[in-house]
């Protein structure tokens, strides 16, 4: 369980894990361009195109699924020539805001997704006992009342994750119709 007073201090913000999924995509550009509506003092908020090469292809993916990736065995691969691209780009993402499950990784990786199923935009949590990612929806579904905004919880017992955003200490990933 997480400390609920935790301070966070790293964010990253998540867009185009599949490249065929453009609201995040749109939104990171927007900000890297300008960040100053996610600035926060104290905060350090990082924009981040995931998977590039899909992007430009508008595909959603090169060669494997990147939101499949970050387990410990593709995260430990030796960088070879004929290496997935999204392997070598999960690598990459993990040198950068991870290591995945140490004390350096970031704090929250909200990573931003599209679907074509009728959810409206909805949360995904991956764990009911993380305090922090539990009141921060709390606090995002108050302020956007009376609008819906449903939470999917993920959760199973004995499954790691192997997404984008389990890099982080508290994951949420963000879809939206």
């Amino acid at each position: 369980m997480s400390s609920p007073c935790a301070r966070v201090r790293r964010v990253g913000l998540f867009g185009g894990t599949h490249g065929n999924e453009l609201s995040g995509v749109l939104l990171v550009r927007h900000w890297q361009e300008d960040g100053a509506e996610i600035q926060r003092p104290g905060v350090e908020v990082k924009p981040f195109l995931t998977n590039p090469r899909a992007v430009e292809r508008c595909t959603r993916y090169i060669d494997c699924d990147l939101n499949r990736v970050f387990d410990p065995e593709s995260l430990g691969r030796p960088v070879v020539e004929d290496i997935p691209y999204e392997v070598r780009r999960a690598q990459e993402i993990n040198h950068i805001f991870g290591p995945k499950g140490s004390d350096d990784a970031y704090d929250l990786i909200f990573d931003l997704h599209n679907t074509t199923s009728n959810m409206g935009g909805t949360i995904i949590l991956e764990n009911s006992r993380d305090d922090f990612t539990i009141q921060m929806v709390h606090y995002i579904k108050n302020a956007l009342a009376p609008e819906p905004c449903p939470v999917l919880l993920i959760e199973h017992p004995s499954l790691k994750y192997a997404t984008t955003r389990s890099v982080a200490k508290h994951p949420v990933g963000k879809y939206q119709t």
